[in-house]
Order: structure tokens, then C-alpha cells, then sequence
């Protein structure tokens, strides 16, 4: 992506800008879109995301100049809001028909699995392909996302969607159910410790991933010139296993459980982001299982919160966690900037292993995150 930019005049800031323009468009989107799902249907707003998202990549690949990409930005990120919250709201929603919905992880899980598998393919061809042009990889990801959009022709709204009172739902009324959602005392907790601290921190994992990477190989002995081809089967590698890893979502909630899991796990990967700094070849078997466990995690806290909030307002109050996310990993994303530039990158992370470590300790002592006695946790 970032070669393409280059390639076709843009400089390093005027990436970052567009980066800015796609977060800030996810932020202020999340609500309105998330919005537009619970009033118009899951399955219409999945379809307009998808459209935009196509369309938005065949001219990201037809563009040269960087005006015209900041609007795509923008559209882009756009077209990722009104799918946020909606896909989950609809897979819930559908299992809930099914009287299913305790198995929302592990439906969840195998379909991410199925994701990644795929996209280690894509990986390896998407590179072959910039070889040849750096507009094919764009066009070809149009064409693929458009036949998603063919695919959701076929699909329809659950009927425990259909039975609520969408029609009638004001925007003014969803605000007050996202208010009431998030103020909930046995949801409280857990956006803290998973929307605030812990995605935030992980978060970090993926924007250093490549610095790190090259800084890690070329000290083992690696060549420099073969840093980048390297990288890409790294990339194939790293969804392999994090599809292996999706594909027993549900085995691990039945023998780890969830509240283990998001009790232990914070722990588990800031003693490993710490570890990172002091043994720098630890960064590789991080990085390698970090989708997999990111994609494990996000199911559990997409079946924990889903299991806590109502049919009505579904998709604004997931598209609400998302938003608050979003938020919370600015602050995140500038200190470790300044931090990389005075120090290191393996010292950002570092610092932020740190950071959740001593967070997630606190609000435990503050708070257990993670309840039972909810059917289907």
C-alpha cells in the first residue's frame, strides 16, 4: 500500500495525513453508521459498506493525486463503519433465531479462521502481483470485495431483528440505549479493560510489526536486500496461525473459558512485549501468534457484551465500543511515536507491556472485568 503512495508522488506526511483522515473518519462514523444498521437493517447496511468499500478500491488503484486519495480515505474508512457492529449485531442476531447465540465465538471464530486462511494466500499473490503493477493488488481486492456484495444479496435480516421495534427508533433513542449500555455496572469494567487498555496496547503490536521485524532479521544474519520478500511469507505465516488459532475459538472458550482467558491473557502478552526489549528474537514468536490471539479475543468480547445488551440498538451500542477504541488508542499512538523516536520501537512496545500490565492489575484489584452468571458467557 504504502510503496503505491510513494510511487505515485505522495511523501511520508502526506501518508500520515491520510492515515489521520481514515481514523477520524472511522471515529465520528462509528455512531451514525452503526445507527443506520439498527434502523435500516443489518444486511442493507453490511451492503452499502461493501459497495463503498469496492468502489473506493477501484479508484484508490485508478488515483494519482494525493486530493483525490484523501477523499477515498475517507470513504474507505466509511465503508468499514457501516459494516462495524452490524456484522456482529447480524451473526448474533441470526444464531439468537437459531436459539444458538451461546455459540457466537465459536461461529465467530471458524469464519475468521476461514479469513486468514485466505488472506496467507492473498499475501503471497498480492506480492507477486505489485511486482508487475501496484495498481493490480487494488483492483483485484475490488473485485473480490464486489462479489461479497453478490453474496449479501442472498442473505436476509434476522427475524429477531425483524420482530424489534426498528421502525420506530429515533436517533435520539438509540443515543439514550448506547448511554444506558455503556453505563451498565457489569459492562463497565470490561470496556475499560478490554476497549480501553488492552486493544490499545495491541494495537501497537501491529503498527511495529515491520520496523521491528527488519531490525530483528538483519541482527540474526539476514541480508537487508531480502528483508522484504521475507516479510511477505512472515505475513502468509502469521495468518496460517492465526487461522489455526480462530478455528478452535469455540474449543477454547470450552476448556480455557472466557473469563480465564481475559484474566490471564493481558498479563501473558505484557510480560512478552516487555521480554521483546531485553530479548529482541522473542518479537518473532509474538508477533507470529499476535492475530490469532487478537481475533480470539475480539470473539470473546464480541459474545460477552452481545450476551449484555438488547436486540434494539445492537449495532450502534457495538459500533459505540468500537468508537471508544478508537479513542482510546490515540494517546497510545502518539506516546509510542515520541518514545520510538527518542529510543526505540521495541522500547514503545516495551513500555506498553508495562502499561498493561500494572492497568490490568489495577482494575482487577478495582473491579473483576469479566462476570459469570450470564447465560451463554
Amino acid at each position: 500500500m504504502y510503496l503505491f503512495f510513494l510511487a505515485q508522488g505522495l511523501d511520508f506526511t502526506q501518508i500520515a495525513i491520510l492515515e489521520v483522515i481514515y481514523n477520524l473518519t472511522t471515529l465520528f462514523g462509528e455512531i451514525p453508521t452503526g445507527y443506520v444498521g439498527d434502523r435500516v437493517g443489518r444486511r442493507n447496511s453490511l451492503l452499502i459498506g461493501t459497495v463503498l468499500i469496492a468502489v473506493t478500491l477501484l479508484g484508490i488503484g485508478l488515483s494519482s493525486s494525493f486530493l483525490t486519495l484523501a477523499v477515498l480515505y475517507a470513504c474507505w474508512s466509511a465503508g468499514y463503519n457501516f459494516r462495524s457492529g452490524s456484522e456482529d449485531a447480524w451473526l448474533y442476531d441470526t444464531l439468537t433465531d437459531e436459539l444458538s447465540e451461546g455459540e457466537f465465538a465459536h461461529v465467530r471464530g471458524r469464519g475468521e479462521s476461514a479469513s486468514l486462511a485466505v488472506g496467507a494466500g492473498a499475501a503471497i499473490v498480492g506480492g507477486y502481483l505489485g511486482s508487475i503493477d501496484l495498481s493490480y493488488p487494488w483492483f483485484v481486492a475490488a473485485v473480490v470485495t464486489g462479489v461479497g456484495a453478490v453474496v449479501l444479496l442472498t442473505l436476509d435480516d434476522p427475524e429477531t431483528y425483524k420482530q424489534s421495534e426498528s421502525d420506530d427508533l429515533s436517533f435520539r433513542r438509540t443515543v439514550g440505549i448506547v448511554k444506558e449500555a455503556l453505563s451498565q455496572r457489569n459492562l463497565r469494567a470490561f470496556i475499560l479493560y478490554y476497549y480501553v487498555l488492552y486493544a490499545a496496547v495491541t494495537y501497537l503490536v501491529f503498527v511495529f510489526l515491520q520496523p521491528i521485524f527488519r531490525t530483528v532479521v538483519v541482527d540474526i544474519g539476514i541480508a537487508p536486500a531480502q528483508v522484504e520478500s521475507l516479510l511477505g511469507w512472515f505475513y502468509a505465516a502469521y495468518s496460517l496461525v492465526g487461522a489455526v488459532l480462530s478455528y478452535y475459538t469455540g474449543a477454547i472458550k470450552e476448556r480455557v473459558g472466557v473469563k480465564t482467558w481475559f484474566v490471564v491473557l493481558p498479563f501473558l502478552v505484557g510480560a512478552a512485549l516487555v521480554g521483546m526489549y531485553f530479548v529482541p528474537v522473542l518479537a518473532l514468536p509474538t508477533f507470529l501468534v499476535a492475530r490469532g490471539l487478537s481475533d480470539v479475543t475480539r470473539s470473546f468480547a464480541g459474545q460477552y457484551v452481545n450476551n449484555r445488551i438488547e436486540t434494539l440498538g445492537r449495532a450502534t451500542v457495538l459500533s459505540a465500543m468500537a468508537m471508544v477504541s478508537g479513542l482510546a488508542v490515540v494517546p497510545f499512538q502518539l506516546g509510542s511515536g515520541v518514545i520510538s523516536d527518542y529510543v526505540s520501537p521495541l522500547f514503545a512496545l516495551a513500555a506498553a507491556g508495562g502499561v498493561l500490565i500494572v492497568g490490568s492489575g489495577l482494575l482487577l484489584l478495582w473491579e473483576t472485568p469479566v462476570k459469570d452468571g450470564v447465560p451463554n458467557s
